[in-house]
């Protein structure tokens, strides 16, 4: 046994464990609170496994679960940057460029290059584990803001225009659950007043 090698790897695993620290704007389904990182990626996964048939083009699953797992561990450092915050998005990438530094430096080298390597291909949106991803990443709190009344929408008076340009680049991963989306849990909001037409 590597003794130096299973230290890094457990160190690692103590600190990610702050995944669960960060808050997301997003209600859990029931609207009795917001969920967390960690929640947020354990939901997409399963999610993965589920929904994969839907992906455009024939996805590896576990490599995009592992992808899902681990986007988000740089906000540890970097914070949680609501989709709708324009002046938040102006520092997000250099924020998550230095928590990635910090986080996966952590591990052994060959560990930390895979995972910071499947990160940048989230980030990329290049590959089709990556536009599958993303989808995952932008269906799973629409799924949440619908099942919780549109709660969070409608406390920050989101607007259809903003969701939309979220949503630009869902249908890339799967224009099928894209579609359900804005059919079934969007659209019905602008109609009920949770989301804000224009």
């Amino acid at each position: 046994m590597n003794q130096e090698r299973l230290d890094k790897q457990i160190e690692f695993i103590r600190e990610i464990d702050k995944e669960k620290l960060i808050g997301r704007q997003t209600y859990l389904a029931d609207a009795s609170r917001k969920e967390n990182d960690a929640e947020h990626a354990w939901h997409m996964a399963i999610m993965t496994v589920l929904l994969s048939e839907y992906a455009n083009e024939k996805i590896d699953v576990l490599k995009t679960i592992t992808m899902l797992l681990i986007h988000d561990l740089v906000e540890i450092d970097a914070g949680d940057t609501y989709a709708y915050d324009e002046e938040g998005k102006k520092t997000q990438k250099e924020r998550e460029q230095k928590g990635a530094d910090r986080i996966f430096g952590m591990l052994p080298e060959d560990q930390g290059a895979y995972l910071r390597g499947l990160w940048e291909e989230f980030e990329a949106q290049q590959t089709p584990e990556a536009k599958f991803a993303r989808t995952m990443d932008n269906f799973q709190p629409v799924i949440l803001n619908d099942a919780s009344k549109g709660k969070s929408w409608a406390e920050k008076g989101v607007h259809l225009s903003q969701i939309l340009k979220r949503n630009e680049k869902t249908g890339e991963g799967s224009e099928e659950l894209w579609k359900y989306s804005y059919e079934n849990l969007i659209r019905p909001n602008v109609e009920k007043g949770n989301i804000k037409e224009g």
